[in-house]
């Protein structure tokens, strides 16, 4: 066990205030402030690498939530990997590399027990925060676990060029179902077929609809929510009897100022007899072992490709979380080197 006595000056992200309607650069301060040392059972870690994803825009807001709203005035929180340069623990030594939830800051004191050490020689450590982490996860519990899926079935994959819909088409792809996907451009579109190994993708600004009866003229057995809106909406229309729908995300309404309008054909779904149901990743982390079990040596084997997107530095990743909540060119996980 390695002790450390010393502060060390720290930049940090903080919520300056919350926004209404789209974030922009006056809702966030980047502040300095001293940290450390660590306590009784406690490291001291430098960050390396962060996470920006879609749900942080929700803690932004003053709701109640399954996790609680960041505060004004506070660092923003998130998926971290560091560097542990002073411990106070005994299972955890420096110079270990782990993944915490102190994200938006250079340094953070990290209680031991929400550490988790991890092996960066056979996968670089930003797949952690993606492929091998929350990510990856997510996109196999929506099909495994919620959807069900089974082999020779089509399904749909909305944002499928991002950090969850990337792995969804793939793992989609594996397990032997057709796989249309959906993205914001021509070329990412390209790059979910071509990459990824979509039997079809599309840009949804040629019509969502239009494009599902061209690519599914018989219909589809599921559907991978990652965005709502007019994709659901249409998904909705073309699916087949006892189709199930996967509620992921809505990033196409988290900006939103005022709710908007449900999908307006959502009486389909009582002829159809379809099964539409939301899911939270952490409700479901019995099953953690058993994805990375399944998917661990496919990524270090790189048969499961693991895109990520890097930003370089800390100051930018207000912008990089502003942009993923925006139609952008970034492909897969988007990571921010901290430092």
């Amino acid at each position: 066990m390695t002790t450390q006595s010393d502060t060390v000056r720290c930049r940090e992200v903080r919520l300056a205030s919350r926004p209404t309607g789209e974030p922009t650069g006056a809702n966030f301060e980047l502040a300095h402030t001293d940290v450390g040392p660590p306590g009784e059972g406690e490291l001291l870690v430098k960050n390396s690498l962060m996470s920006v994803e879609p749900y942080m825009r929700g803690r932004m807001n003053d709701v109640k939530s399954y996790v609680p709203p960041f505060a004004v005035g506070e660092p923003l929180t998130g998926a971290a990997v560091g560097t542990v340069i002073a411990s106070r623990a005994p299972d955890i030594a420096v110079g270990a590399t782990v993944l915490h939830d102190r994200g938006w800051r250079e340094y953070a004191v990290v209680p031991a027990k929400s550490a988790r050490v991890i092996d960066t020689s056979h996968v670089p450590a930003e797949t952690y925060l993606g492929a091998l982490g929350t990510t990856g996860f997510t996109a196999w519990v929506g099909l495994r676990v919620i959807a069900e899926v089974q082999p020779e079935k089509t399904i749909f994959i909305s944002g499928a060029a991002g950090a969850v819909g990337s792995m969804a088409v793939q793992l989609a792809k594996r397990w032997g179902l057709r796989v249309i996907g959906s993205a914001s451009s021509a070329e990412k579109a390209r790059v979910v077929r071509e990459e990824f190994g979509a039997d079809g993708a599309f840009d949804y600004h040629d019509g969502p609809y239009k494009q599902l009866r061209a690519l599914a003229p018989d219909g589809i057995d599921y559907y991978f929510d990652n965005v709502g809106g007019e994709q659901l909406e249409a998904a909705i229309a073309v699916t087949r009897d006892h189709a199930r729908i996967v509620l992921c995300g809505a990033v196409s309404q988290y900006n939103a100022a005022s709710p908007p309008p449900g999908p307006r054909n959502l009486a389909i779904a009582i002829g159809r007899r379809l099964r539409l149901q939301g899911f939270i990743v952490i409700d479901h982390l019995k099953r953690f072992g058993e994805f990375v079990a399944e998917a661990a040596p496919l990524i270090a084997g790189g048969e499961l490709r693991a895109p990520t997107t890097f930003v370089d530095g800390l100051d930018n990743a207000p912008g990089a979380l502003m942009q993923i909540l925006q139609p952008n060119a970034t492909v897969g996980k988007v990571v921010v080197r901290v430092g």
